[in-house]
């Protein structure tokens, strides 16, 4: 403790800026990923055209260990930290000003693009910096308070800002004026977190780029540069190399885009599902319901779902839980075909099969979870996990994509029994995958 205490410039509570630092790296990803898809909705565009543009928006998170380097190479994760976050906010600051303007469409599309890059940039700076501020015990500690922040970023951002737009259409009876309104709180509220993580975050000694140690360490200044990216270029090609040719990489990578197949269906249409009128085939919510029902109700059941998932694994270890976790993921699916075709009115009834499906949901990601862990596990693990995660965010990008288009085209009924038998996706990669029996039980976690 004495030593990281010496290098620190100046020691901060970390409860003064952890709490803030997940909540403010949450926000910018539901806007993004979520809000995004429902605003375009609100403002006209057609499910094809809405699903296919935010899909779209995955693409920073599939291709963010490409350029993760650059956060090690230059400047400081604390430099990248703020300046992400300040990027971020403005660019909400300019969706919200063009939601109104002429082509609309294509400026709005732009700014989530410039949230998406930042925000994406803004988790590899954010992840490397709470190791490098914190010594290991506080790591093991605020573990925890990381991801329960996170997540009430989750709702706030979904439940709280789409409750908010519900009632401001309501009041102002303008979609446009109530979005633009609603996304400009949500820019300054961001840019308030930038401005006090500005001041708060501490300055750990150990935060320095490594082009900095290069250039203490080289008198020949001109040649540093190319000389770093070069070897930067190789760590990164060797770490690439190594990850394809670990054994069973080619079921590994079907794991990773197929497991979540239904529910990539799933996310991009839900929520136009339950906006569009009853004559069209949806539920006719009020964008406020949606807020509730997807955005509050439908995250309790999600993060309780993940919290049983993750005590369960602990205890009897992913091999045992596969299957359990499989059928969970997959059959409260079944709930969508029931509203799509029943359509009630009721919204004790409609946030029930919500809460179902989210609960379902929150229990079956973790084995996709530990699979990540499981898969990544020996030299360049952090590497290797990254680029999982690459294929994670692949996952849920490539069927977005052509989801709006195919429930345009079948209707909503049909599209959920689509959804349906492409759960015989799940189960294939499930059952193809070997896993070791020992992997995530406690008193295997504890021996290692």
């Amino acid at each position: 403790t004495t030593i990281y205490k010496m290098n620190h410039v100046k020691d901060r509570n970390p409860w003064a800026w952890i709490p803030t630092l997940y909540f403010a790296e949450g926000i910018p990803y539901i806007m993004v990923m979520i809000i995004a898809e429902i605003m375009y909705k609100r403002l006209g565009l057609s499910n094809a055209d809405a699903a296919l543009y935010t899909s779209w928006l995955y693409l920073p998170w599939v291709i963010k260990p490409i350029w993760s380097p650059l956060v090690d190479l230059f400047r400081t994760k604390r430099w990248w930290i703020v300046v992400m976050q300040f990027f971020a906010g403005a660019g909400l600051a300019g969706v919200a000003f063009t939601i109104d303007a002429p082509n609309s469409v294509q400026w709005t599309l732009a700014f989530f693009w410039l949230v998406a890059f930042s925000s994406a940039t803004h988790d590899i700076a954010a992840d490397g910096f709470y190791m490098l501020a914190l010594d290991s015990y506080n790591q093991s500690l605020f573990v925890g308070i990381r991801s329960t922040f996170y997540r009430i970023a989750n709702i706030v951002g979904q439940g709280i800002t789409l409750m908010v737009a519900g009632n401001l259409e309501l009041y102002y009876r303008d979609v446009p004026k109530a979005w633009t309104l609603t996304m400009a709180s949500v820019a300054i509220i961001f840019l308030a977190f930038a401005v006090y993580h500005l001041f708060i975050l501490p300055r750990p000694g150990a935060d320095h780029s490594t082009m900095n140690d290069i250039e203490k360490k080289s008198e020949d200044k001109q040649s540093v540069t190319w000389r770093q990216v070069w070897t930067v270029l190789q760590d990164f090609l060797i770490t690439f190399k190594t990850f394809f040719q670990k054994p069973g990489i080619i079921v590994a990578i079907a794991f990773l885009l197929l497991y979540r197949f239904p529910e990539a269906f799933l996310v991009k249409i839900c929520p136009l599902f339950l906006i569009d009128p009853v004559e069209k085939g949806g539920l006719g919510l009020t964008t406020a319901q949606i807020g509730f029902a997807n955005g509050t109700v439908g995250l309790i059941g999600l993060t309780l779902g993940g919290i049983v998932g993750g005590i369960l694994s602990s205890r009897g270890g992913l091999k045992k839980w596969l299957w359990p976790m499989v059928a969970s993921i997959t059959l409260p699916d079944l709930v969508y075909v029931y509203l799509s075709i029943a359509q009630p009115e009721n919204m004790f009834i409609v946030c029930s099969c919500i809460f179902v499906e989210q609960l379902g949901y929150g229990f079956g990601f973790t084995a996709y979870m530990l699979y990540m862990l499981y898969f990544s596990r020996g030299k360049s693990e952090t590497s290797h996990y990254a680029i999982c995660t690459a294929f994670m965010a692949a996952s849920m990008m490539i069927p977005g994509m052509f989801a709006g288009k195919l429930q345009e085209h079948v209707g909503y009924p049909a599209f959920f029994l689509v959804v349906m038998a492409c759960c015989a996706l799940t189960l294939i990669v499930s059952m193809l995958v070997k896993i070791d029996p020992a992997f995530g039980k406690k008193s295997n976690a504890a021996k290692s």
